[in-house]
Order: structure tokens, then C-alpha cells, then sequence
């Protein structure tokens, strides 16, 4: 019998992407529990110690170590053990908050210093930076860029990686979560362009809506240059011959690609939601319509599915006879879920980000925000376990086809992570000193610099990831070293983009792109 020739190094690197299961969601959410431990244990230095105050080498190495190694960590060396590590982060976290009393400091009057926000916006509608919100995205951002370099040593767990087709996964509710924390701050131009709206109606004045002709410009503004650096990447893995997952997204497709299409869909529904009636058109309404058309949309999208050969079509169909479609139907269908996804993170920014709600309070702790992220988080979650196959509809998840349980997935685990950031801050920087202090204090005193920069710098940090993880790949072989090595050259990795990320915010560089796109 002639043994077949050994594979090249290619072809096992597609293998060791390949064809994986994934694993529990319980297992996925004490991983990610990480990210709310370092941060109560930074609040805890903080408020506590004033630890970051003045912020020099030391408290950004700590910075460091809590908010981009720890999760680093959760996903290779303790992967196995998460629950140890979180209990390694929280226990320094409660014998200091019960052997220290809050430092004091200068308290600057709310009403003394108003932020940027306020004072420049002419809208009545205020839409200050909230620290939870910074916290949140750079925590995603963070095990974004780290995940895509580690998932090519074996230090990572196969059951993180992307599943192939059905089942769940630290890499697939990645993906999802970006799309989902883009959505979250996108809010920002409807909720300016609702709250013109009804102060035109206040004073019974013809609203001036934004034209079609405006709204495609600002889409294509925001689609092409995502659209340029899909084609540099598509380009690039093809002259490389760089290891590919072809079942991903498809031949030719990539995420920039899904990210680029996003924008005139968007600014379509946004035309669509000021045809509704006026009673409808407002603030308070806008994150139930959003969360309706996102609901809308993805069941639509499973029913077709189900009643169709789509689902056949995707997962194992042919590609040839279909040409571009058929090379690429993980990308292009997959398309519909990530957009459902993304306008669900666009409702939950309708409540988050306006700051004229209740905070935290002596009879209200968690003041009215924290009530509605409560109950959101409920809703969410119900709706996965009506629809998953454990429960209810019995659908199993998937990322690939990106259907209907993926999309509420997504969406219950993001909304539940937010309030858990936000209770932390409440619990530590809402009372007593911090209940005097402006909103631009009182953020810049609860927000990690590290997470700050990688939320802000969010498109450049990921290019930078992607370079070096190209880089890595290219001049080692990732496949065949041990874990030591592994570990050596991620933290190496994770220390020089953490330091590009802070060193760029520092510049008081901007990156346009995601303010148009909210990445």
C-alpha cells in the first residue's frame, strides 16, 4: 500500500483551523468573566489607592497586565482553569477594598467643568463618553487582536477556535461582538437626528430631514476605505498563499468585506424609520424599534433557512455552478445575521449612551440605566433560550450561516457583559467622593488607559494585529512549537500592540474612519 504524501505545511495549518466543535457556553462565559474581574480589581486600586494617579511606567505596566495579559491568559495557559483566575485577580481586589478606605481627593464640582460633549453640542440631547461603555469595547478589542494571532498555536484550545458548522465558541461570539460593540456607539447619528426631530416638533417647526443623496455619500464614506483594506487583505493572502479558511466566509470574502456593507444598509433603515408615524419618532422609542427589526430580520432570515435549500445550500452545496455567489454563500448569507446583530447593537446604544437618566443613588443604586440593562439583558437571554436547541425552537447555533440563535446569542452575552461593567462602575466610582465630580472626571478616573486606547484606536490597533499576526505566521512555525515558545511570542505580541495602542492615543491622532463607521 503507498502512503500518501505528507502534507505541506500549508495544508495542515488549513487543518488545524478546520473542522472543530467548540464548546460550552458556560465554559465561554467564565473565560470572558475575566474582563469584569481585572476591572473590579483596577477599580478597586483606583478608587481605593488613586493606584493610576499620576500614570507612569509602573501603573501602565500593571495596566498591562491586568486588561490585555489577563485575557491573554484566560485563553491559553489557564483555558483549562479560568475560574482559578479569576479567583487570582479577585481576591487581591477584596482584601484591599476591606483593609482600605477611599482615598481623598480633590473633588471638582459636577457643574465646574462641563465636558466637551456638552459644551459643544448644540443638540439638547447629551451624549457624553461613559467609562463602562470605553470598558466594554476595549475588552473586546483586546481579545479580538489577541485571539487571531493565538488561535494558530496549539496553546489555544481547538474549542475556542471557530466552529465549522454548528455549535458555539470563544472565536465565533468574537466576531459577532464586534459587529455588536460597532452598533452600540453607530447610535450616536440617529439619536441626534431623532432629537432634532422631535425639538422641531416641540416647537412646531417643518423638520429638515437628511436627503437620500446625503445619506449614500456618507455611506459610501464609511464603506470604501473597509472596502479597500478587504481587497489589500484579499489580495495579499493570495499572493502569500497564506493559509486559508475557506468555509469562514468564502474564496474571495473576508470580515472587511461584511463590515464595508454594512453602512448603506444602515443608513437605509434609518430613511425607513422616519416614514413611521411621529408618536413613534422618539428617543425612548428608538431602541424597541431597533430591537424589533433586528429581531425581524434574523427570524425572517431563519424561516427561509428552514423552509428552504438555503441552509443545504450554504453548508454543504456546490460552488462552481453558482460563480462569485458560490464561492463566496458563507459570506454573503451570513451577511443578513451580522447585520440583524449590528442594528441590535444599535438599539442597545439608544439607551446606553444619552445621560439623562437616573444614576446611582442612595434609594436606587443602580439608578434607571441599571434597570434597563437588567431587564434588556433578561429579554436577550430569554429569547436565546426560547430559540436554542436545548430549549424551545431546538436550533442550534451557528456562526457560519450566522442564523437566528447565533444573532440572539450574540446579542444576550454583549448585553450582559455591558451591565456587568456598568454595575462595577456604579458600585465604585458613582458615590460618595465620585457622586461630586463632572462626567469628564469621573470618567477619566474610572477608565483604564489601557482600554481607553484600544477602544479609541480601534481600526489602526486591528490592522497593526493583522500585520503582525501575518508576520508571525509567515517567519515561524506556530504549529510545531511548544508552549513556552507560544506563550513568549503572544506576550511579546500583546505587549508591543498594547504599547502601539497607547502611544498612538497619546499622539492625539484620530482615524476618521471610526467615527463614521463607530468601530
Amino acid at each position: 500500500m503507498v502512503k500518501p504524501p505528507p502534507k505541506t505545511y500549508k495544508e495542515r495549518k488549513e487543518d488545524f483551523v478546520s473542522n472543530h466543535y467548540g464548546g460550552t457556553i458556560s465554559e465561554i462565559n467564565l473565560v470572558t468573566a475575566v474582563a469584569p474581574a481585572a476591572y473590579i480589581l483596577y477599580a478597586v486600586l483606583q478608587s481605593r489607592l488613586r493606584f493610576f494617579t499620576p500614570y507612569e511606567p509602573l501603573q501602565f505596566l500593571v495596566d498591562f497586565i491586568l486588561n490585555t495579559l489577563a485575557i491573554l491568559f484566560s485563553i491559553t495557559a489557564y483555558s483549562t482553569y479560568p475560574a482559578m483566575l479569576n479567583a487570582l485577580i479577585l481576591l487581591p481586589a477584596i482584601f484591599i477594598y476591606l483593609t482600605s478606605k477611599d482615598t481623598p481627593q480633590r473633588i471638582v464640582p459636577a457643574d465646574a467643568k462641563k465636558s466637551k460633549n456638552e459644551s459643544k453640542s448644540p443638540q439638547s440631547i447629551n451624549l457624553p463618553k461613559r467609562a463602562f461603555i470605553t470598558v466594554y469595547r476595549g475588552t473586546m478589542m483586546v481579545v479580538t487582536c489577541v485571539a487571531i494571532l493565538a488561535v494558530d498555536f496549539k496553546i489555544f484550545p481547538r474549542r475556542f477556535a471557530k466552529v465549522e458548522n454548528w455549535g458555539t465558541s470563544l472565536m465565533d461570539l468574537g466576531v459577532g461582538s464586534f459587529v455588536f460593540s460597532s452598533g452600540v456607539v453607530s447610535a450616536r447619528s440617529v439619536l441626534r437626528e431623532l432629537d432634532g426631530f422631535q425639538q422641531a416638533q416641540a416647537r412646531k417647526a417643518k423638520h429638515a430631514s437628511i436627503g437620500a443623496g446625503q445619506r449614500i455619500l456618507s455611506a459610501l464614506k464609511s464603506s470604501l476605505p473597509l472596502l479597500v483594506l478587504g481587497l489589500v487583505r484579499l489580495s495579499t493572502v493570495k499572493a502569500t498563499n497564506y493559509a486559508e479558511h475557506i468555509s469562514e466566509y468564502g474564496y474571495h470574502w473576508n470580515f472587511f468585506f461584511t463590515l464595508a456593507l454594512l453602512p448603506p444598509f444602515v443608513h437605509f433603515f434609518q430613511s425607513v424609520l422616519f416614514l413611521l408615524p411621529k408618536r413613534l419618532l422618539t428617543v425612548e422609542r428608538f431602541p424597541i424599534i431597533y430591537a424589533i427589526l433586528a429581531i425581524s430580520i434574523a427570524g425572517a432570515y431563519q424561516i427561509v433557512l428552514e423552509n428552504t435549500g438555503l441552509k443545504s445550500f450554504i453548508l454543504i452545496g456546490e460552488r462552481e455552478p453558482w460563480g462569485f455567489i458560490g464561492w463566496n454563500k458563507e459570506g454573503l448569507f451570513s451577511f443578513i445575521g451580522y447585520l440583524a446583530i449590528f442594528l441590535a447593537g444599535m438599539g442597545t446604544g439608544g439607551y446606553l449612551l444619552p445621560s439623562n437618566q437616573d444614576t446611582a443613588t442612595r434609594k436606587s443604586p443602580v439608578g434607571t440605566l441599571g434597570f434597563k440593562l437588567i431587564g434588556w439583558s433578561i429579554f436577550w437571554i430569554a429569547a436565546f433560550l426560547i430559540s436554542w436547541d436545548l430549549h424551545g425552537l431546538r436550533l442550534q447555533v451557528s456562526r457560519r450561516i450566522a442564523n437566528l440563535p447565533y444573532v440572539l446569542w450574540t446579542v444576550a452575552f454583549n448585553t450582559t457583559q455591558i451591565t456587568a461593567f456598568y454595575l462595577i462602575e456604579c458600585l465604585f466610582f458613582s458615590k460618595g467622593k465620585y457622586a461630586s465630580l463632572s462626567e469628564e472626571t469621573r470618567y477619566i478616573q474610572a477608565t483604564p488607559r489601557v482600554l481607553e486606547a484600544f477602544n479609541k484606536e480601534g481600526l489602526p490597533v486591528f490592522l497593526v494585529a493583522n500585520v503582525l499576526t501575518g508576520i508571525v505566521n509567515l517567519s515561524f512555525n506556530t504549529l510545531d512549537s511548544t508552549n513556552i515558545q507560544a506563550l513568549g511570542i503572544l506576550v511579546g505580541y500583546a505587549f508591543l500592540l498594547t504599547s502601539f495602542a497607547v502611544g498612538l492615543g497619546k499622539t492625539q491622532w484620530r482615524a476618521g474612519i471610526l467615527g463614521r463607521l463607530g468601530i
